[in-house]
């Protein structure tokens, strides 16, 4: 009887450790792929407890979670010929376990690889104006290479992006000399946009004005007004030009019914001429008596060229 309940006892324990050695814990983040004498089972193994045939079957856990795996920088060759450094950054879950244990050895080595190889044609067939500006297509584009071979794995490419675009610094220099001219031409045109706008109202109230002579009497209390609220203690006057110009054609219109004409601008004085001076001949014609010529003096005849080459000098 004893030996019977040993015999029990024995028996109880070795199916407890055989159940032991092939009981196995799934976790939730993972699916189990059982191989059995060498083989994979169609199916995989759900989270929990599941058993094993001990000696027989042997599990291997694939976890499902989606996987972040950055993209190390690829240098390349855009299509206009500007030489550039991307990175991006891939998420990739597994969909199928039994074909990512078996199809592949190492599916996260190998989707890194084909990202990288992705990356880089995608770069030698983009635009610098498309890595920089054009990103949404670019992301799809490049899913949809690296989803191409991983769907084989039972891999799916949920999102690829293109973390960052290192440029020259020659040519972060040019572009931003380019931005900048571009923004100078921007504010050109606004300013003389600003102005022709302006000129337009300023005519239009020009013309109101012309209709109304009132309103500029009211537009020059109103400068008062904005003058005087400054707390200034000199205060300008604005004189309109038009009373100026009325007063002259008051002016103008009394004249013409009074008929006489307007004062002109007298003419400039011009300059008097010298008298010319009495030759010698002449001063004693005038006293009224004859005068003897002294001794050291020429007689008369020679005397007279002298005095007709002084007039001549003498007269304009």
């Amino acid at each position: 009887m004893e030996g019977t309940v040993v015999a029990v006892v024995v028996v109880v324990l070795l199916l407890l450790l055989v159940l032991k050695s092939g009981m196995r814990v799934v976790n939730q983040v993972e699916r189990g792929v059982v191989f059995r004498w060498g083989k994979a089972l169609p199916s995989h193994r759900q989270p929990g407890i599941t058993f094993l045939i001990p000696f027989a079957d042997r599990m291997r856990k694939v976890n499902v979670q989606v996987v972040t795996m950055p993209v190390p920088t690829q240098e390349g060759i855009t299509r206009d010929n500007v030489s550039v450094k991307v990175d991006a950054v891939v998420y990739f879950r597994v969909t199928d376990p039994v074909r990512a244990a078996i199809e592949v050895q190492d599916y996260v080595f190998a989707v890194g690889q084909v990202a990288q190889s992705s990356l880089r044609s995608i770069i030698g067939k983009s635009d610098l104006d498309d890595l920089l500006s054009d990103r949404e297509r670019l992301h799809e584009g490049l899913a949809l290479m690296i989803d191409s071979p991983a769907a084989g794995w039972g891999i799916h490419i949920d999102r690829v992006e293109i973390k960052d675009v290192q440029l020259p610094e020659s040519l972060k220099r040019s572009m931003s000399r380019q931005a900048e001219a571009e923004r100078e031409r921007r504010a050109r045109v606004i300013t003389a946009d600003g102005e022709f706008q302006a000129a337009q109202q300023l005519a239009n109230a020009s013309r109101i004005m012309s209709d109304t002579p009132e309103a500029m009497q009211l537009r020059l209390l109103q400068t008062v007004v904005e003058v005087a609220a400054e707390k200034n203690s000199t205060l300008v006057m604005p004189f309109p030009v038009e009373l100026l110009r009325y007063f002259d054609r008051a002016a103008q219109k009394i004249d013409a019914d009074l008929g006489t004409p307007r004062p002109s601008a007298a003419p400039a004085p011009q300059p008097a001429e010298a008298p010319a001076p009495a030759s010698v001949e002449q001063a004693p014609a005038e006293q009224g008596h004859e005068t003897a010529a002294p001794p050291h003096q020429a007689p008369a005849p020679f005397q007279q060229p002298a005095v007709a080459a002084q007039e001549h000098v003498d007269r304009p």
